[in-house]
């Protein structure tokens, strides 16, 4: 199932002017269309949604939003759900007011994501969960990557966050957790063939042993995952999240800087995958500021659809030239 789009109305990062490549995507019933901190919509594709920008333009936010209503629609049984959103957008929050627009604290706040059918829409403002009746239950599954990288620090480490409040957000302690399950006994054979070029560029395969990460060298040889390049990491935890089952169709995955630490000769190599997943039936977000990964990605599609851009920019700021020419 795939996520249509988003709406969001008086979120406090986002009080900078918004910019989206397809003018379809623009929402004329709210404000302006263009002002974020009056509010927003993005549609999205069924395939890669990229968002560029700037550091501190809220890329990562969305995301979070995002993983946070996917995490909503799956049926368990936990009182707790609600206060539990919060932890995905940081583990020091201890209510929705630093999420609100400093200057409009009394207006309605929310955002809301929709699969064009059912919505989420999660009331900052009211503190509640609206249309959660038809949403519970969708069950949609996600993967989220966040930028810093998790798996070097499994040892104990879920453990310790079960006892202790650890300073870490809803989505580092969920990959970890997500790395950490079995793995399926058989896998498509869609997804051998993204494994193979995984696992050509670490040169091995990715276990768990006694709680940690490993490389499993072609040659035998067992190296500990913190002592790989991070970048090389990045691709083992991609692999152990298909070896493990998680990138199935259906699947929405959301991938906070991918570039990040990466070889730029890898850049084709991810963008390749990326769109292999989409062949796949999994729909992928990622956030970027890094105009040349997002090229490779426009290169590398086969159809325009597979890939969709969305610019945002500070409100102060143009798009930067080199942007603007590569994405107008």
């Amino acid at each position: 199932m795939a996520i249509k789009s988003i709406e969001i109305l008086n979120v406090m990062v986002f009080r900078r002017q918004w910019r989206k490549n397809n003018d379809v995507c623009k929402n004329a019933a709210l404000k302006n269309g263009d002002t974020i901190s009056d509010g927003f919509k993005l549609n999205f594709g069924d395939g890669i949604n990229v968002l560029l920008g700037e550091n501190g333009v809220g890329k990562t936010t969305i995301l979070k939003m995002i993983y946070a209503a996917t995490q909503w629609s799956i049926t368990q049984n936990d009182p707790g759900k609600t206060k539990k959103l919060l932890q995905f957008f940081s583990n020091s929050l201890k209510d929705n007011e630093a999420l609100k627009n400093a200057d409009r604290k009394e207006d309605y706040c929310y955002y809301k994501v929709s699969d064009g059918t059912h919505s989420f829409e999660d009331s900052l403002s009211h503190n509640g969960i609206f249309h959660y009746d038809e949403w519970l239950g969708l069950n949609i599954q996600s993967i989220f990557i966040p930028t810093t990288e998790m798996l070097s620090h499994s040892k104990g480490f879920l453990a310790m966050n079960q006892k202790y409040s650890m300073p870490f957000d809803g989505t580092q302690i969920d990959i970890i957790v997500n790395a950490s399950l079995p793995e399926t006994r058989e896998i498509p054979s869609s997804m051998q063939g993204i494994l193979e070029k995984i696992s050509k560029a670490i040169d091995g395969t990715v276990i768990m042993e006694d709680d940690s990460f490993y490389v499993l060298k072609k040659n035998g040889r067992k190296v500990d995952f913190s002592l790989e390049a991070e970048g090389l990491r990045k691709l083992g935890l991609l692999w152990k999240l298909i070896r493990n089952g998680l990138l199935e169709r259906g699947t929405v995955l959301l991938w906070d800087e991918p570039e990040a630490n990466l070889n730029p000769e890898l850049y084709p190599l991810v963008a390749e995958i990326l769109l292999e997943l989409v062949k796949n039936g999994v729909q992928i977000f990622v956030a970027t500021h890094n105009y040349n990964f997002a090229k490779y990605l426009e290169i590398r599609r086969t159809e325009t659809k597979q890939v969709m851009f969305h610019n945002l920019y500070r409100g102060d700021h143009e798009l930067a030239e080199e942007m603007e020419g590569v994405f107008p």
